[in-house]
């Protein structure tokens, strides 16, 4: 069964959601766009199939964004990036 639009905009938040908590400029502004960039490549699928893999691979995506956060808070640089300041 194809996923319902909410939990598709869901996804969609929770990836911008996780993609604030790197510490790293770069790295955060990294995955905002990539998640940006991925929904825009899958917004004109039609086929039930595809649509529930497209998810399915999101939030895979999702769970691994959330562990690399994780991981990158505990090695996060003690000074700003240039673009923060």
């Amino acid at each position: 069964m194809a996923a319902a639009r909410a939990e598709i905009l869901s996804l969609f938040r929770s990836l911008l959601r996780t993609s604030k908590n790197f510490s790293d400029y770069n790295i955060r502004e990294y995955a905002k766009r990539r998640t940006i960039d991925g929904f825009h490549q899958n917004k004109n699928l039609s086929d039930p199939s595809s649509i529930s893999s497209a998810v399915s691979q999101g939030i895979s995506q999702l769970e691994i964004a959330k562990r690399q956060s994780i991981v990158y808070s505990l090695y996060a640089p003690k000074s700003k990036s240039v673009m923060e300041m």
